[in-house]
């Protein structure tokens, strides 16, 4: 058998696109022989994967998954929303859920995870994108559970039970029952969805971005003329309507602007048979942050004629 250096690893993986390690298993299995090595990537499909890696996955499905009163969303992406609609996808989605609820959301730990019939979840979604044809990536996960109480859930612009653009996770603390609890939790998740609050209230507010906000207001009433005593008025009373905006408990509760959140879970705690408390939320919408690829049609196109 042939010496397998480092640079014919190089050279596999220059041919083919594939990672290091499978380049030199490759090279091992068919004794150095290149040609037979780019044959054996092909016929494992870590080829195909490994050349979709560099391309922009911005699309796919967020999931949730709710077990008592623990519950998870992953967000899993694709490169176009024509794979969300695929049934393996979906399916592969789903299932990576349904792990993350037993096994944790750190995604590092989540992707070697097992995966029924497959390996690890990394496994799993790399021969699903040799199967389809499209990058893939498990982006992000989290968890939420209560002592005691119900985690609320919902999903929208649902494609499939617990798939969809826009996952919520909502824990509600409360020695109620679970099954009023589980309902309001829903109606709360729906509110999460539709209003997009950053925390449950202003302890949970990223200090920099009140910072931020701060700065706009100052630079702003500063521009006015007014003297520094009632520039500062202003920006604290800024201050409190921005946190009114983005404070979920502060927030107008969608299902009666007459009431807050705050308010409307006060007057659901005599339904509910006990004091509520939300513990905390995630709100998962398909790629957001992700800065997707601007592509040049008429390039592309004007490109195809020359080849």
């Amino acid at each position: 058998m042939s010496t397998i250096t480092a640079a014919m690893v190089k050279d596999l993986r220059e041919m083919t696109g594939a990672g290091m390690m499978d380049c030199k298993t490759a090279l091992n299995e068919t004794g150095g022989d290149i040609e037979a090595a780019i044959d054996w990537l092909r016929k494992k499909g870590i080829t195909k994967a490994a050349k979709k890696a560099g391309r922009t996955a911005a699309e796919g499905l967020v999931a949730l998954a709710v077990e008592g009163a623990k519950g998870v969303v992953v967000e899993v992406n694709s490169e176009t929303d024509f794979v969300a609609r695929n049934t393996e996808f979906q399916e592969m989605v789903s299932a990576i859920a349904g792990i993350a609820l037993a096994s944790g959301a750190d995604v590092e730990a989540l992707k070697t995870a097992a995966y029924p019939g497959a390996g690890s979840v990394a496994d799993k979604i790399q021969a699903t994108v040799a199967k389809i044809g499209e990058n893939m990536a498990l982006r992000r996960a989290a968890t939420i559970s209560v002592g005691q109480g119900a985690v609320g859930s919902y999903i929208h612009t649902q494609i499939a039970p617990g798939l969809g653009k826009i996952a919520v996770i909502v824990g509600l603390e409360s020695t109620g029952s679970s099954e009023a609890l589980t309902a309001l939790g829903r109606q709360v998740a729906m509110h999460i969805a539709a209003s997009s609050p950053l925390a449950v209230d202003p302890s949970g507010v990223d200090p920099a971005v009140v910072e931020r906000e701060r700065g706009v207001l100052a630079e702003k009433a500063a521009a006015s003329g007014k003297p520094a005593n009632i520039i500062e008025k202003i920006v604290e009373s800024g201050i409190k309507t921005f946190y009114k905006e983005v404070c979920l408990l502060d927030q107008p509760y969608v299902h009666d602007g007459g009431k807050t959140v705050a308010q409307a879970l006060k007057e659901a705690e005599g339904k509910v048979g006990g004091p509520i408390r939300i513990t905390g939320f995630y709100r998962f919408a398909l790629g957001e942050g992700i800065e997707k690829e601007e592509s040049d049609f008429a390039a592309e196109v004007m490109a195809a004629a020359k080849g």
